[in-house]
């Protein structure tokens, strides 16, 4: 198997050894960095379903958002 070398910012790269962390644990196994991209590459946004609780007042925000958004977009 070839490896490639790639630049990321550190944030990114703390994001992808926590990411790491948390899927170790799920699995019970060791994850890599590479293992933990993967993961995030097989994601879909379905998977996200549910999985954000939002307020009233967040709810309200998102609306007020979309249409805000959705205006602009009729009229351009």
């Amino acid at each position: 198997m070839s490896t490639k070398s790639i630049k990321l910012s550190e944030e990114t790269y703390r994001r992808l050894v926590e990411l790491a962390g948390k899927l170790q644990i799920e699995y019970k196994k060791p994850v890599s960095i590479d293992d933990a991209i993967k993961y995030l590459l097989k994601r879909r946004i379905s998977h996200l379903a549910g999985s954000w609780e939002v307020n009233e007042d967040e709810l309200r925000e998102i609306k007020e958002s979309l249409r805000k958004g959705w205006e602009t977009w009729k009229s351009a």
